[in-house]
């Protein structure tokens, strides 16, 4: 890439030079010509200068865009290796030693949780494709979004701190129905609040609320982990992006969660804003109507 930076700007030096040069030799053999010469050079260097800008904006595009695709697969490299792994070691022990019932029963437990783990990642993958190609159509029907939050939080709900793991606080507004696609609208949710436990700090709590107020519907959810500068509160929703430090980058994650939820609510004409959370973090904000 820095190779083919090189080649581009040569090129336009050369270009500039050459038509230059070229002027500088039309108006020596005909001087009366100067004001055409110059009138219509200067059209031509803006037109070549404006093409040239556009195309280095281009070029730029498609580089980060490359870099980001190849985070995109370390990420989900990293994302498919490390509950399989999980999976593997755990199987191997039921099938290797002489475990207790409650022993077995907790790490099949353990196995279904990595495997919802990478249920979750594969449908992201397949509904950003599905996005991107236009062909998902997203069907919607009334139903409880009361119920559908409140199972999204039990699934990915600890009870206690365990392993410096998060706590959610739900606070949910029970029999708010809503029309929409339920399928597109569980990952909206799920990608909400696994969003917030991937970016607070061991034992932080996260907290979720959906309420009704003046005929709209507002799910929060909150945490108290690292924040967003306010340079990135725009670009957190982009394809393939990831906050910007060292430390949100070690983090799990494949820079699709937050860039479906954008779509989907779109499509649902729901709209959804980032704000500072007190004294630290960050609150999504989703409002319904």
């Amino acid at each position: 890439m820095r190779r083919s930076f090189i080649i581009f700007y040569a090129l336009i030096i050369y270009a500039l030079t050459e038509l230059a040069w070229w002027g500088y030799l039309l108006v020596k053999l005909m001087p009366s010509s100067l004001a055409m010469i110059t009138g219509e050079g200067s059209i031509f260097i803006i037109v070549f200068l404006v093409g040239a800008y556009w195309l280095h904006r281009s070029i730029i595009r498609e580089r980060k865009l490359q870099e980001q695709k190849k985070n995109f697969l370390l990420s989900v490299t990293h994302e498919l290796k490390s509950p399989l792994a999980s999976m593997k070691i755990l199987l191997q022990t039921i099938q290797k030693r002489d475990l207790s019932k409650q022993q077995t029963m907790d790490f099949v437990g353990k196995c279904l949780t990595d495997i919802e783990r990478l249920d979750d990642m594969v449908e992201n993958m397949l509904l950003a494709s599905k996005i991107d190609n236009r062909s998902y159509s997203f069907p919607k029907d009334k139903f409880n979004l009361s119920v559908l939050v409140d199972s999204i939080v039990n699934r990915l709900q600890l009870s206690k701190c365990e392993s410096n793991q998060q706590v959610i606080d739900a606070e949910i507004e029970p029999k708010i129905q809503i029309t929409g696609d339920k399928f597109a609208l569980t990952s909206v949710v799920t990608n909400l609040i696994e969003n917030a436990i991937k970016y607070s700090g061991p034992c932080e709590i996260v907290e979720v609320k959906l309420f009704s107020k003046d005929s709209r519907v507002f799910l929060q959810v909150a945490d108290h982990g690292i924040g967003i500068a306010d340079g990135e509160k725009n670009k957190i929703f982009d394809k393939f992006y990831r906050v910007g430090s060292e430390d949100t980058r070690n983090t799990k994650g494949t820079g699709l969660g937050l860039y479906i939820v954008k779509e989907v609510l779109e499509k649902h004409q729901a709209s959804i804003k980032v704000k500072d959370n007190r004294p630290v973090g960050s609150i999504f904000e989703v409002v319904f109507g």
